[in-house]
């Protein structure tokens, strides 16, 4: 039974991804569009590749050049006459710098007429960089913030004001060119402005709410940092046009058609899950305990993003703590699984895509020796999983609009 429910949620969550990947959405937003002057295109995150060669074959200008800028591991094959660079993702590089000055380079002194398709995923925070601190301490600040338990939308706030290029700052640059930006969310509730620090979009924080985020969560930072809090960032921009062409909530619904394919009767518990990684995991299991005499066969979904607060020096990611904890809540509960899978197909600094357990699954963490409770305190899912069979490794898929929950109950 429970490799059959491995296979379901497996085959749930691939088919929702493929369902999601960028390139029909690209190729709708572009078809039969017009641009009056030059075409330069710029790809920036985790799809960026998949964003890029689908644009490439929509668009009716010629492209003279442009950029591709991604995860390391995450570019196709080469796209004439685009050029490709990888970065550092989560924590911005040496490369996340060159990207962005290259990016700069490219817009740089472009006429009223020209256009800047800018083509925008999650991870772009990361990869696409001008720091207006030391490289070194915003990569502290950025570890802080990944370390306490901020949310998304938190940590960029903080990111837009310590950058010359997010929070609406390139598109400023770009002026006067008009900027058409084809953005695949990965921030819940898809605002613009939050989604890779926003930078083509006016932006909806303020320098108050910096402020209080970083006192909130007790960052240390310099003075020159606490500076660049007080400057206010761009809050309007009318030469660029936005259009949201993908997130989670389409994820969910892909999710759901799969599972009913299957003979699951789908539920959609969220498209916005938004809490600590391992009480997201112990809750889907107690919906699987609260529905275990019901009979039939049961999908619960949930899509967002969880958060981890780092108290180890173990490995992992959101989605494998996730799995991991729910796995005491269903030891014993035969038919029930939990899956949890990053769109993008990696999960933290890891090569995993997220993590399942069944009902097996605690038993077989005992039998090899190994706490719980003491993973969990080291955030060391990776390895408890990988002990256990539960990492669940797709590569890098493509796309990338949060992460995708399947809870199982087959009575």
């Amino acid at each position: 039974m429970e490799r059959k429910l491995r296979a379901d949620a497996e085959a749930a969550a691939l088919a929702a991804i493929d369902a999601v990947l960028p390139d029909k959405a690209v190729e709708r937003a572009l078809k039969g569009k017009r641009f009056p002057g030059r075409v330069f295109p710029v790809a920036v995150g985790k799809a960026a590749w998949r964003m890029a060669a689908a644009a490439l074959r929509t668009l009716e200008a010629p492209v003279e050049d442009g950029l591709v800028i991604s995860k390391y591991g995450h570019l196709g094959d080469t796209l004439p006459p685009l050029r490709f660079m990888e970065a550092g993702h989560p924590v911005p590089d040496e490369n996340s710098v060159l990207a962005a000055a290259a990016a700069l380079a490219l817009t740089e002194d472009l006429r009223g007429d020209d256009t800047v398709l800018f083509l925008l995923s999650g991870g772009g925070s990361a990869l696409f960089e001008k720091p207006l601190i030391p490289l070194g301490e915003l990569r502290d600040i950025t570890k802080q913030l990944l370390a306490c338990g901020a949310d998304i939308v938190e940590i960029n706030t903080i990111r837009k004001r310590l950058s010359a290029v997010k929070g609406g700052r390139f598109a400023a640059h770009c002026a006067p060119a008009r900027i058409e930006a084809l953005i695949l969310s990965d921030v819940l509730g898809d605002p613009p402005d939050m989604i890779a620090s926003g930078p083509v979009s006016p932006d909806s924080a303020s320098c108050a709410d910096a402020q209080r985020i970083a006192e909130k969560y007790d960052l240390v930072l310099s003075d020159a940092a606490r500076r660049c809090l007080q400057v206010e960032t761009p809050k309007r921009l009318d030469h660029v046009g936005v259009q949201i062409i993908g997130s989670v909530r389409e994820l969910c619904r892909a999710a759901a058609e799969a599972c009913r394919g299957m003979g699951y009767e789908p539920i959609l518990l969220t498209d916005r899950l938004d809490c600590e990684a391992r009480e997201a995991g112990r809750y889907l299991a107690s919906v699987l305990r609260a529905h275990a005499g019901e009979g039939g066969k049961l999908a619960f979904l949930a899509g967002g993003e969880t958060v981890v607060h780092l108290t180890g020096d173990g490995l992992g990611g959101r989605n494998q703590e996730l799995a991991l904890a729910a796995c005491e809540g269903i030891r014993g509960l035969d038919g029930a699984a939990v899956l949890s899978v990053g769109s993008d197909g990696t999960d933290g600094p890891t090569d995993a895509a997220g993590g399942y357990v069944d009902s097996e699954s605690f038993d077989a963490l005992c039998a090899a020796g190994l706490d719980l409770n003491d993973v969990l305190r080291r955030n060391d899912s990776y390895h408890a999983l990988a002990a256990i069979g539960g990492l669940i490794v797709t590569g890098a898929t493509g796309t990338n609009v949060n992460d995708l929950c399947i809870a199982l109950l087959d009575r």
